[in-house]
């Protein structure tokens, strides 16, 4: 079982890295996750709705 995006996005913000919100559409989500000045390290893309609605609330860890 692969690891949730909402834990991935939790943890990175955990260990003072950044995020934010890439894009969004009806059917997914992509975020990056970058390090803690905003270097650009990975992305993350999902369907979960539970992520939709995290990023449709706050589209980055900054706000």
């Amino acid at each position: 079982m692969s690891e949730r995006a909402t834990d991935i996005l939790q943890r990175w913000e955990e260990h003072g890295a950044q995020w934010r919100l890439l894009e969004l559409h009806d059917g997914g989500a992509t975020v990056e996750l970058c390090t803690c000045t905003g270097e650009p390290v990975d992305r993350v893309e999902s369907s979960d709705p539970e992520l939709l609605a995290l990023v449709r609330r706050r589209p980055s860890s900054e706000d």
